[in-house]
């Protein structure tokens, strides 16, 4: 496996598996400054935008001129003039039927423009996360990254679909509703407005408290969805070392924290819609009472103070909506915060210059290496690989075998040195051109959630049936698809539960066989087989490496005695070189991993 440092309190793990669940959390950004990002992703979708806003002005429109012709209709009755009423009834009718019906539309509107934004958005999220750097991959909770593609993105939707026109419409309605009140009476609609003053005072005051809760929520179900995504990949070691307890109560503190800080993030978000209906009723009160003095003195009629009694209701209203909306754009905001950060993380640069023919000449020039600063990990490394040679790498875990193969791939950077392809820097080659040309079989088998054909094929566009044909055989993947029931369209599972580990190990060595690489690695790739099956794929293996530069890394010193040139390492330094019998005949490192394992010697 990849030599990886322990975790520290100032710097991530880099170990595999599932992701560091004691990643830090995000400090939120600036909230305006994400707020006017998200906004940008509407200018996309102007048409549906400029739609949305006719519909909700001619919605507050209606909404807004209904009551002064209710209050017109009553004052006609009031005065038993019925002439105009049935005129007065039936423009009322159909100012209540727009509001409904532009209602109606900018519900679907808001619906599709929140579907298309978020689509974008997560496409977005998921191309910059397949172009990320390895290292950033290996230093974040895999859950946390599901997170954010799957409920904050989900929290982004909810802002635009349920928010954004009910936000658009509260103000509008807000301002119409004052001109109304002001155009109907001046002093009752200065006391209709007094409660405004006790709202905005509120709001000020809860919001303070309220977004610290909600990007905290967040974190910490993006915690919680890492703890469940290791749990399920790590079963068989959890059960096997009989850790389920541990595990349950490391699931039980991280829920507890998100279930105090939810109770704590809702009762915030919660308390001011009744605090809002209080401002609303106490408003209403001052309306009746005032309006009823109003009309004695015959100041105003009234038709006047049934109007100011659906205005007062229609003005608080868009308060009330507005502050119950706060937290979901609180929630929102955390998230979009969380999505552009890694929006915001530099990608693997795939520019350089294109590879056409590959030699497979590799040398490296004094590199050194580490994945952090206090623990060095490749140290003034330096090793020149001919053309189609055979290099094997041994030495005992931690000695930094498969970092260089990191390294070679450029999963990650070096902290200084140069590593050459056919006398290039890697650096300067198109990142892409040069993975091409390598195969690559790794220790920790992957496989797809698709059929053996697609996972066989994987590494190329085209393959023919007798290409596919042949390297199955070459790996003996031919006798794992002839015992499945639809061959090689056999679809497997995520976990390929149907599958023994060996069997998914050929599979993947008969993937590498199909990406005919000029340079081949082999992280031991057969640590998973039987030694029969092994003897047989080494033989593959021996073909397949013929003119090709192939790198090996492996425990079993018996795959190795035939390589060109064993390299010795320990500690992220060369130890020793040479052949087999070389190495024998010195006496040192290679000679005592030898004989620990075929001799049994004790060291």
């Amino acid at each position: 496996m990849a030599e990886k440092p322990t975790t520290t309190t100032v710097q991530p793990s880099f170990r595999r598996g599932p992701g560091n669940l004691g990643a830090p959390v995000e400090k939120p950004q600036d909230a305006k400054k994400t707020l006017r990002r998200l906004l940008s992703y509407f200018r996309a979708e102007l048409p549906f935008v400029i739609i949305m806003s006719v519909t909700v002005l001619i919605s507050v429109i209606a909404s807004v001129l209904a009551p002064s012709y209710q209050s017109k209709a009553i004052d006609k009755i009031v005065s038993a003039e019925y002439g105009l009423l049935p005129r007065l009834l039936g423009i009322m009718l159909v100012l209540y039927l727009i509001h409904g019906i532009t209602t109606l539309i900018q519900g679907y509107i808001s619906a599709s423009l929140s579907q298309r934004i978020v689509s974008r958005l997560r496409k977005q999220l998921f191309d910059r996360i397949v172009h990320l750097p390895i290292s950033y991959i290996d230093s974040h909770s895999h859950g946390d990254l599901i997170s954010r593609m799957t409920n904050d993105a989900d929290n982004i939707s909810n802002i635009v679909s349920s928010s954004l026109s009910s936000l658009f419409s509260g103000i509008l309605t807000l301002l119409g509703t004052l001109f109304m009140m002001l155009h109907f009476s001046i002093p009752l609609g200065l006391l209709s407005c007094s409660t405004v003053i006790l709202t905005v005072l509120f709001t000020s005051f809860i919001s303070k408290h309220m977004r610290r809760y909600f990007v905290k929520r967040q974190s910490l179900l993006g915690k919680l969805n890492g703890t469940v995504e290791e749990m399920v990949t790590n079963y068989k070691t959890i059960t096997a070392y009989n850790r389920q307890d541990q595990v349950i109560d490391d699931f039980t503190d991280t829920a507890d924290q998100l279930t105090k800080t939810g109770i704590i993030a809702e009762i915030i978000s919660n308390c001011m819609g009744p605090v809002m209906n209080m401002l609303s009723n106490i408003s209403f009160v001052i309306v009746s009472v005032f309006g009823a003095y109003f009309a004695l003195k015959g100041y105003i009629t009234v038709g006047v103070i049934s109007a100011f009694i659906i205005y007062s209701k229609q003005f608080s209203r868009p308060i009330n909506e507005l502050a119950q909306l706060y937290g979901q754009i609180q929630t929102a905001i955390a998230g979009a915060e969380r999505v552009f950060s890694i929006l915001d993380t530099e990608t693997e640069h795939f520019e350089g210059d294109p590879l056409t023919e590959v030699k497979g000449i590799i040398e490296f020039k004094h590199v050194n290496f580490s994945y952090v600063p206090e623990k060095r990990i490749i140290s003034d490394f330096s090793l020149k690989i001919e053309s189609g040679k055979r290099i094997a790498l041994v030495g005992s875990t931690g000695s930094g075998k498969t970092t260089i193969i990191n390294l070679l791939m450029r999963f990650y950077d070096l902290d200084s040195g140069e590593i050459l392809l056919d006398g290039k820097n890697i650096n300067e080659i198109a990142l892409g051109d040069l993975r091409d040309s390598v195969g690559i079989v790794l220790q920790d088998t992957k496989l797809f959630s698709d059929t053996i054909r697609a996972n066989l094929t994987y590494a190329m566009d085209e393959t023919t049936d007798e290409e596919l044909a042949a390297a199955a055989k070459s790996s003996h993947c031919d006798k794992i698809a002839a015992k499945l029931p639809e061959g090689y369209d056999t679809m497997l599972s995520q976990t390929s539960v149907s599958l023994s580990q060996g069997e998914q190990q050929l599979i993947a060595i008969g993937r590498a066989f199909l990406s005919y690489p000029r340079i081949l690695i082999l992280d031991e790739a057969t640590s998973s087989v039987d030694t029969r099956t092994e003897l047989s794929i080494q033989n593959a293996m021996n073909e397949l490496m013929k003119d090709r530069t192939s790198l090996i890394i492996a425990h079993r010193l018996s795959t190795i005695q035939d390589s060109d040139q064993i390299i010795v390492m320990d500690q992220g330094r060369i130890a020793e070189i040479g052949t087999h019998e070389e190495l024998l005949r010195q006496g040192g490192k290679y000679y005592d991993l030898y004989m620990t394992q075929f001799a049994g010697q004790a060291i």
